[in-house]
Parts: C-alpha cells; sequence; structure tokens
C-alpha cells in the first residue's frame, strides 16, 4: 500500500522529470539565448557566463553543447561554422559541469580546457577531450556540458577577485595579471603582478613589482568597476578571469572570461580577538601537553600569573577574572601577551592618553612599594616552605591513594604561589648582572656530575639542580644537553653570560609504568629534592627552580598512580585533574578512557596569533606582510609533517615539495599535510583547491625542492609562509 509521503514524492519526481523534457535543449544554444531554467543542463560556467550577458557585463559571445542533448551533427557543424567563420577563428572549448563554479566548489582546473582549437577534425577532438574529463579520479563520473567561445589573443590577463580570499578581507580587491592570457596564471606557469584595490578601485599596492607596469591605472579602476557590478548580478564577490585586448598598453577592451563565487576566504579576527603567543610561557611549557600535564602545570601558572598581575595593578581585575593569562592551544602553552606586556598597545596615543592604566597602578602603587621591599623575604619563606614541604614527601610508593591525591593537591597549590612570587620578583627585583641563573647553576652541577663519572639518568638525584635543564614530562626525559667544562661554566657565570641551553626534546613514549621514571623513587633517593645541597640564587632563580621541583614531584606521583592503575595506568596522562584526583580516592575510572587518544602532533605555535573558531591566526607583521615568510602564504592553517616529491610511498602525514602549482597535482591535495611550491600564484587553480580542502599551502618558496628533499620533517604555516625543518623551534 502507498502511503501518502511516497504518492508525494513519487509526484514531485514526476514534475521533475516533465521540467526536464520540457527545457532539456537539444545539440547547441547559443550562449545569449541560454535561459535561467537551462542552467542545469549548461553546467554553472556557461550558466554564470550567460547570467552575466544578460546583465551587460562584457562576455564573448558562444554556444553550450548541453549535458544529456541529443546527437545533432549538421547542427553542431553549423553553430561551429558561425562561431569559427568556417575555421577561419580558432575557438576555445572549455568544461561546464554543475559540480564546478559553485558556492561550494570551484573543482579548479579538475576538467579538461583546450586552447586554439582550429578545423572541424581538431573540434571534435577537443570536445571528447572535455566530456572524457568527466571522469573523476575516484571513479565517478561527472554531468559535462561543453562551452564554446572563440579564443582571444589577450595582451593582458589575469584573476580578479573581489574580496581579499588570502587575508580574508572584503573591503578590498586583489588583482594578479600576467601578459598574454590568464591560463598561464591560473595553470601556475608563471606568478603574477599582484594588486591589491580598495572597493573603489584605488591602488593600495603592488606585490613583485616588475620594470614596467602590466596593468594602468585606468584599467584597475576598469577592473574594480567590473567586479563591483559583478558583485551585484551574483550577490556576492566573484572569482573572475578576465583579459584585455589591444595591442598597445590601455588601449584594449577588457572581456570577462569566466565569473564563479569565491569558495574559500581566509578566517580573520573580530575586533578584539586576543592577541596570544608563547611568549615567556615557553621557557617553563615548550613542548605540547596531554590533559592531565595541562591541567597540573597549565592551570597553576595561569593562576599565579593573574595573581601578579591584580597585586601590580597592570590590568584591570575584571578582565582578569574573564580571560586567562595563559591558556594552551592544541596542547600548547600560549600567553596573553598583551596582559603580560608583551605586546605594544593596538593604538599607541589612546594608550598614552588613556588615564586608566595610572589610576590603576596609583592605588596598587602602595602595595606594590611595600611589597618591592617585603618581596626577598616572602620569596625566602615561600622557598623555605616549599623545601620543607618536599623534605617531607616520603617515597611515592608508601602513599595510600587518598594521600597520593591530597600531595598532588598541594604540588598544585605551590606552583600557583611559586608562580606568582615568581612574576612579581621579575618584574620588582633588580637583579645584578653577575648574578648566578638557575640555568647556569644546573650545567655547572652536571659538569661536576659528570666528571665524577655519574651517569646523567641519575644526575637529578645526586644534583637536583640539573632538573633546571630540562621540561616537565609526564611521558620521559630526552637527554641532558651537553656541557662545556666545570671551569669555563664558572667563568661563564662569573661574567653574568651563564648558558641557556635549549630544552631538550622529550620522548614520544606515553606514560605508562613500563616506562619509570630515570631516577626512579627509593629510600636513599625518595625525590629529587631532598638533596639538601642547592646553590645560592636570587630570589627569582631560586623561585623558578622550586617550580621545577614541584613539577618533578608531581610525575613521580602520577607515575606511582599509573603503577596503581594496572594496565589502564599508560592512559592516565589522558585524564583531567578531577577524574585522577577522583579515581585516587576510590572512584572507579571513566568509562570512556579506553576510547580516549592522545593529542596528534601539532606544529609550533606562530609567535603572535589569534584564535577565530578554535584556529591559528598568525598575526601578520610588515609591510610586505612576510616578514621572515619563507614563501608567501596562500591557504591558511598550519601542519607538520614529511616532505613527499609525488613520487614512490606516500607518507602519512605528507607534505608535498614541488617547482610549479601544476594543475595535475590536484588529485594528490586531498589527505595531504601541507604543500609548498617554489613557484605559483596566490590565485591559482592549485591554491584555491589548498583553500577549500583546508590544506595549509605557501608559494614562493626559493629553491624548496632542493633544501627540503624527501623524507625531511617540515613544519609549514600557510598564513605566514613559514616553511622550517624539523619542529621549527
Amino acid at each position: 500500500m502507498t502511503t501518502l509521503d511516497e504518492r508525494h514524492g513519487e509526484d514531485a519526481r514526476e514534475t521533475e522529470r516533465e521540467t526536464d523534457r520540457a527545457y532539456r535543449p537539444t545539440a547547441t544554444v547559443p550562449l545569449d539565448q541560454l535561459t535561467p531554467e537551462q542552467d542545469r543542463f549548461a553546467g554553472s560556467k556557461a550558466a554564470n557566463l550567460a547570467r552575466a550577458a544578460r546583465a551587460g557585463l562584457p562576455v564573448l559571445p558562444g554556444f553550450v553543447i548541453p549535458v544529456g542533448a541529443g546527437e545533432d551533427p549538421a547542427g553542431l557543424r553549423r553553430a561551429w561554422q558561425d562561431l569559427s567563420d568556417s575555421g577561419a577563428r580558432p575557438l576555445v572549448v572549455r568544461s561546464s559541469s554543475p559540480q564546478e563554479d559553485t558556492q561550494q566548489s570551484s573543482l579548479a582546473g579538475q576538467f579538461a580546457s583546450v586552447l586554439d582549437v582550429r578545423g572541424w577534425p581538431d573540434f571534435g577532438t577537443a570536445v571528447r577531450t572535455v566530456r572524457d574529463s568527466a571522469h573523476l579520479p575516484d571513479g565517478s563520473v561527472a554531468p559535462m556540458a561543453v562551452l564554446v567561445q572563440p579564443m582571444l589573443r589577450a595582451r593582458v590577463g589575469g584573476v580578479l577577485f573581489g574580496a581579499d580570499p588570502v587575508e580574508g578581507r572584503t573591503d578590498r580587491m586583489l588583482v594578479s595579471a600576467v601578459r598574454g592570457g590568464p591560463d598561464r596564471l591560473v595553470g601556475g606557469e608563471q606568478a603574477g603582478t599582484t594588486y591589491w584595490l580598495s572597493r573603489r578601485g584605488r591602488l593600495l599596492r603592488t606585490g613583485e613589482p616588475t620594470a614596467e607596469a602590466v596593468l594602468t591605472r585606468s584599467e584597475l579602476r576598469q577592473l574594480a568597476r567590473l567586479a563591483r557590478r559583478a558583485r551585484q548580478v551574483f550577490g556576492g564577490p566573484q572569482d573572475i578571469e578576465f583579459g584585455f585586448t589591444g595591442g598597445e598598453v590601455g588601449s584594449g577592451r577588457l572581456w570577462l572570461f569566466q565569473s564563479r563565487p569565491i569558495t574559500a576566504m581566509a578566517v580573520r579576527p573580530t575586533r578584539g580577538t586576543r592577541l596570544l603567543g608563547p611568549g615567556p610561557v615557553a621557557e617553563t611549557l615548550p613542548d605540547q601537553l596531554q590533559p592531565l600535564e595541562e591541567d597540573l602545570w597549565v592551570t597553576p601558572m595561569a593562576r599565579g600569573l593573574t595573581a601578579a598581575l591584580d597585586i601590580a595593578g597592570s590590568a584591570p581585575r575584571r578582565l582578569l577574572r574573564t580571560v586567562p593569562v595563559v591558556t594552551t592551544v592544541d596542547g600548547r602553552a600560549a600567553a596573553d601577551l598583551r596582559l603580560l606586556g608583551a605586546a605594544p598597545p593596538r593604538h599607541r596615543w589612546p594608550a598614552l592618553l588613556n588615564p586608566a592604566p595610572g589610576a590603576r597602578r596609583l592605588g596598587a602603587a602602595w602595595r606594590v612599594g611595600r611589597l618591592t621591599a617585603a618581596l626577598p623575604g616572602l620569596a625566602a619563606d615561600l622557598v623555605a616552605d616549599v623545601d620543607r614541604g618536599l623534605a617531607q614527601v616520603p617515597a611515592p610508593g608508601e602513599f595510600p591513594g587518598p594521600d597520593l591525591a591530597a600531595r598532588l593537591r598541594w604540588t598544585r597549590a605551590a606552583l600557583v604561589a611559586l608562580h606568582a612570587q615568581e612574576a612579581l620578583a621579575g618584574a620588582l627585583l633588580r637583579v645584578p648582572p653577575a648574578s648566578r641563573t638557575a640555568a647556569g647553576a644546573a650545567l655547572t652541577a652536571l659538569a661536576e656530575t659528570r666528571a665524577l663519572g655519574i651517569p646523567d639518568e641519575r644526575a637529578a638525584a645526586s644534583a637536583p639542580t640539573v632538573l633546571a635543564l630540562t621540561a616537565p614530562s609526564l611521558r620521559g626525559r630526552g637527554r641532558l644537553p651537553q656541557t662545556p667544562a666545570p671551569e669555563s661554566t664558572h667563568a661563564q657565570e662569573k661574567s653574568g653570560n651563564s648558558p641557556s641551553p635549549s630544552p631538550p626534546r622529550t620522548s614520544p613514549n606515553y606514560l605508562s609504568p613500563t616506562h619509570p621514571s630515570p631516577t626512579p623513587a627509593s629510600p636513599n633517593h625518595p625525590s629529587p629534592t631532598f638533596t639538601p645541597r642547592t646553590p645560592s640564587l636570587p630570589p627569582r632563580e631560586s623561585l623558578r627552580l622550586r617550580v621545577r621541583w614541584v613539577q618533578e614531584l608531581q610525575v613521580r606521583l602520577v607515575r606511582e598512580a599509573a603503577r596503581r592503575l594496572g594496565p589502564d595506568g599508560d592512559r592516565v596522562a589522558l585524564l583531567r585533574w578531577p577524574e585522577l584526583a577522583a579515581v585516587l580516592d576510590g572512584d572507579p575510572l571513566p568509562a570512556d578512557l579506553s576510547a580516549r587518544l592522545p593529542r596528534p602532533e601539532s606544529p609550533p605555535l606562530p609567535d603572535a596569533f589569534r584564535l577565530v573558531d578554535g584556529s591559528v591566526v598568525a598575526e601578520r607583521t610588515g609591510t610586505g606582510r612576510r616578514g621572515h615568510a619563507d614563501g608567501t602564504g596562500v591557504s591558511g592553517g598550519r601542519a607538520v609533517g614529511t616532505v613527499w616529491d609525488g613520487t614512490g610511498p606516500r607518507p602519512s602525514d605528507a607534505v608535498l615539495v614541488v617547482r610549479t602549482l601544476d594543475p595535475a597535482l590536484a588529485p594528490l591535495l586531498p589527505g595531504l599535510a601541507a604543500l609548498v611550491a617554489q613557484t605559483g600564484s596566490p590565485l591559482s587553480h592549485l591554491a584555491v583547491l589548498a583553500r577549500e580542502f583546508g590544506v595549509p599551502a605557501v608559494v614562493g618558496a626559493t629553491d624548496a625542492v632542493r633544501r627540503y628533499p624527501p623524507g625531511t620533517r617540515v613544519a609549514v604555516d600557510g598564513t605566514t609562509g613559514d616553511v622550517r625543518t624539523g619542529d621549527a623551534r
């Protein structure tokens, strides 16, 4: 029995079939006679040009061989003869699929176009070539119409965007032009001269200027008018291919070859979006963190720095209540650069005239004045309290579960106080240039333990100061850095030039009871902080050293908790702190713990960036928008991966590095981590596709093929154009 919904569905399908029979064109349809009802058979490219022609935009004449058109060789030959003047005029035979040039997907360069077609036999071959290109790499076949127009010999051609898709700005236009037709530009063979225009056509700046201007100011104004008219016709900014005819500069006529919606606009931060960056927090937490590591180390740091900023009156209390000073992005610690004073104000003169910061500091002045005098004593008291707390910690294996949780709570509270006082000491106390640093003292201690033949994995037990050279990690510890001889280290410290080694990389092994600490707890060495031989350091350095010691105690306690959890212990770092505390107090493990996965590797954060809908958007600097960029970013995003040249086995995190943005590479784009090319334009087909697929892409990376051979690990930033080897520290 047929239901009412089924009858309605069948009626709708029958109506659609009747519409198809009524409007399906036969053989060929002149472009200027194509009706809106026939658009679905003409394909998007031809339908857009017909719509532009009806609105009076400068479109060349032509005809369409519709999707599913019946065989009519005589009619097709008549249309060819009329348009080509019986073969005297060359033609362009182009794809026009309903699946390309849409609001959702451009499929730029995916289907064939044949230029300079002469003679009836060549015309037939070109039509078959275009139709055959409907077979996609995934095995599907796209519906395909064929668009035929005269071949125009352009003096200058290029691409016009009615908005700036690279920077995500709708208040300006972007033009890239080359001598000749636009096919060399969109095919990636030649990088064009780029022009940034205002909405009214005023030239804002030019990229990669040539000795002779490719476009005149008058031609740029014509392009701006064309972009505005196309926006009105199609209801949004368009991606337009254009050409100017004429033998002399400024004497030609402007033609519109193609118009389609801009399918991928870069994310643009809204007004007031926070400016973030690794900043000073990277010194303490340089590596990517798992959830429990965030809760143990980032949360106390954020609370401590908030307290310090509040006491010093450096930021409004209302803002400090709502905005975390330190946060994480993809597991990497980042700070609010403006709150920490690591970035200049957005508007210099209003900031100087603003009375609020001065009034706030005046209100805090009496606190700060008294605090500056008292801070050394307060720091000494806190150091003594922390040392006593550490000395009272028995071997972790002797703790019952609730006591283990209580000790971890104490460590988090201690870190808040240590971070707060360390920040205040750094801001308020003047330190003599020749003062010792925790890193310098650690290098001295490491040199001494090595001179005594003590292995590096036991160095922290004999000289806990050595821990200042490592970053905290629940996943193991990397090798300690090499150090100069003890004499040279002492000499450097006395001269105030203590070496500051880079933090060693941590092991990729996930926390597991089978990967114990390099210095296991024992009755003789229950904790690395129990050894009383501690060098005399300035207040801030003493506080920083205790931060590292407390973090190391947390690592030992968490490893003990992992051991007690048995087979599930190797996933303990995937817990959040409240979950671990509840488990230690006797609650069961979360039911979904076995399904949780470690965070995938993420690239290092830019020096300064903003978060837009969870995506990192690097802050652009400099008039050229390039800074220290290796190339030009054409598709936003960041990725770390392995260089691949497109041949041989494809790495799972492939970064395709090529000489040119050849459209034939398009099938390789899905699944790429990133794309790097030595040449190419931000407006080429492959660059457009990279933005659609969300693949970070960089063009203009000089000598990239030689500098980044297959197998090299690189970090790519598709916004700034940075391409760096290794982990880009």
